[in-house]
This record gives structure tokens, sequence and C-alpha cells, in this order.
């Protein structure tokens, strides 16, 4: 008999166990009615928010992109003529003027050349003036005579003529050899590493040249856009005529140089789909230089009077953005809006709130839909952002 009452009383011991261990959670819980509401957003327990309130002002849009810095342009500097290089006459690095002497090639065969043509030229206009004598002569003795003489002699000056004529056009030729032994800069730029050293032969027919000269002010930048984009520009320059191109630095994003759209590309890209597009800077500090990469920003136009709120007002769900609009009555409402582009800190919307309204920028993490929210300081005893009875300052208006 006292086995079957032990038996029992283990389960009901157990039983008790358990109520003892609930009431132990819930009792302390119910000692504190503020934290049965606890949930954030609750509507027993505002959230605190930082806030500010959508405004107008101009606002620039942008196509950005990634860019290649190139010379304006690119010569590399070659010999016209065979012989050997006598003097180099500019420093690795220096800038140079078009028409500036770079080197010399060795003169004295093609100067011999030269003078070999006047000689000839010489020699055959001797021959012309005695010939048109010759003809004065016949024609001056008339019937004396004989008309054949006369036009034998007359085809004779017109022969030499065209010999002298020819001679003329060699002495050219040779001149033009002889000039190209001194090599001049075709534009102005900055020279590269020597190629080749004093002493060596030189042909016109090497490939490697002398010297490479870039021009670097002005420079281009050659960047790419989604072919989407081409509608917009094109329309942006029959308006405009010209449209501002910005170079900004990968690392810090830091404004390099302003410049201007030169050219769009005759073709798309069709494995891409992209538009090849060039800008020029005038590169005043050359803080540009070939080779390097730039960010790029198109300026395409600029929306006067736009809708501006804070960019982390701006929250992203499954079905698209969204903003927490405040009320009156301190509660928020979870509206869609649509963006129209993201500008630094700020974000320009086409539609979804209107100006003045007032948005949350910072504490949306614990809002829902309906969510009491306090500003600022204002839970923690009345001060702060926007405090009791005055219209929420946050982070004021959108900048």
């Amino acid at each position: 008999m006292v086995g079957k009452i032990g038996r029992h009383r283990v389960p009901v011991a157990l039983a008790l166990l358990a109520v003892a261990v609930a009431a132990a959670l819930v009792l302390p819980s119910l000692g504190k009615p503020d934290k049965i509401a606890g949930k954030p957003g609750g509507p027993d327990r505002p959230v605190p928010v930082v806030v500010a309130q959508a405004a107008r002002k101009d606002v620039p849009i942008y196509l950005d992109a990634l860019g290649t810095v190139q010379a304006y342009n690119t010569v590399t500097v070659r010999s016209r003529v065979d012989g050997e290089l006598v003097e180099v006459l500019f420093k690795e690095g220096q800038d140079v003027k078009a028409g500036d002497v770079l080197a010399q090639i060795d003169p004295r065969t093609y100067r011999a050349q030269y003078q070999q043509a006047q000689a000839a030229r010489d020699k055959d206009f001797a021959q012309l003036e005695a010939a048109r004598r010759d003809l004065a002569r016949y024609v001056s003795l008339g019937d004396r005579v004989t008309g054949q003489s006369v036009d034998t002699q007359r085809a004779l000056v017109r022969q030499l003529e065209a010999t002298v004529r020819l001679d003329e056009a060699a002495i050219s030729n040779a001149k033009t050899m002889l000039s190209y032994t001194v090599i001049t800069a075709p534009i102005d730029g900055r020279a590269g590493i020597r190629l080749v050293d004093r002493g060596n032969q030189v042909r016109a027919s090497d490939a490697t040249g002398l010297v490479t000269l870039t021009q670097v002010q002005p420079i281009s930048v050659i960047f790419t856009l989604p072919q989407q984009s081409l509608p917009a520009i094109t329309d942006r320059l029959r308006e405009d005529g010209r449209l501002s191109v910005l170079a900004l630095r990968p690392e810090t994003r830091a404004l390099v140089d302003t410049g201007e759209l030169e050219l769009v590309d005759n073709q798309i890209d069709q494995t891409t789909g992209t538009i090849k597009l060039k800008a020029v800077m005038p590169n005043a500090e050359r803080r540009l230089w070939p080779g390097g990469f730039v960010n790029v920003r198109l300026l395409l136009s600029v929306r006067q009077g736009g809708l501006v709120i804070p960019s982390p007002a701006v929250q992203r769900g499954p079905q698209g953005s969204y903003v927490f609009v405040v009320k009156p009555d301190r509660t928020v409402e979870m509206r869609p809006v649509a963006v129209a582009t993201v500008e630094a800190d700020q974000v320009l919307l086409d539609a979804g709130v209107e100006e003045g309204e007032t948005v949350v920028v910072d504490g949306v993490a614990k809002l829902a839909q309906g969510s009491r929210v306090v500003f600022g300081g204002e839970a923690g005893g009345g001060k702060g952002n926007g405090g009791p009875g005055k219209e929420p300052e946050g982070r004021g208006a959108a900048q």
C-alpha cells in the first residue's frame, strides 16, 4: 500500500515543480508591464528615431562610368632619311614645342646631292639661254633662214626649258631630303624615354623611332556607357551642344578636372552593348596622366526644384523602395517611393512623398507600419530633436 502511494506522489511532485518554474518566469514580467509590449515599434513603446523633411532643390543628374586617360595626341618621332645620328638635342621628360629641334642626322651626303642638283640646273639653264639667243637670231634673219631651222631651234628651246624644270624638281627633292636630317617636334608635347642613342645608324624603315611625344594639355578621357543612355545623351547634345564631364580620383572620388564631351562613337559595341565616348580635359595642373584610370561623371541635366530626402531614409524591400513617413499623431506609415537618382547623400524622388513631409532617417530597423516614434532624445526626458509640442527637426530638411 505504501509503495503505491509513493508511486503516485512522484508525478504530482513533478507537476508542482513545473508550475513553480513557470511562475518564476511569468511573475517578474507581470511586475513590469512596460516590457510586455517591449517589441520594437509596438503601440505602447515609442521608438526613438532621427527624422528629416523632404525639400525641393536643384539636383544635377549624372551618368557614371569608369574612364581611361589617353594623350590627346601621340607621335612616335622617326627619322625620314638614313644616316648616322650625330646629335640628340632633347632630354627625356622634357616639354617641347612644335618645331623644336630634337636630333640631327649626318647631313653631308644629302647636302652634296642638293649641290649636285643645283649644278645640273645651272648647266641646263645656260644651254637654254644659248638656245633662246639662237632662236632670236633665226627669227631676225627672216627669209634668209628656212622655216625648218626656226622650228627645230624653237623645239630645242622647249626641250631645254623642260630640262630646267626637271632640274628644279630635283633641287626641291634634294633640299627636302637635306631638311629631313634635322628632326623637329611635330606637336607640342612631353618627350618620353629616348629610344636611340647618339652614334647609332638610323633608317627611315626603322619601326622603333627616336622618341615618343605625348600631348597632355589638353588630355582625353575615354569611357563607355550602356546603349540605353544614348538617346538621352544625343537629345541633350542637340539641345545644348555641349555636356560637362567630371573626372574623379577612383580612391577618394575627389574632383581632378572638368572638361567637355567631345565625341560619341559612331557605333555600339555589340559584344558589350555599350557606346564609347570621349571627353577632353584642359589638365592645367597635369593631374591626369596617359594610361591612368578615373571615375567619370557625365552631367546629363539638372532637375529644377526636385524633391529630395536623405539617402538613409530610403529602404529597399521585395516590393521596391519605400520610406517611413511620420504622420501628425507620431505614428509612421510605410510608403512606396519612386527613386529618380541618388546623388551623394541625398535621393531625388519622382513620387511617394510630398514637400515638407517628415521621413525617418535613422532607426528604421525597429519600425513597422503604425509604429509610434519619438524624435531623438525625447524618450529620455523630452529633450533633443523635436521636443514635445515642437515640429520634428531631426537632421533638418534634406540638404
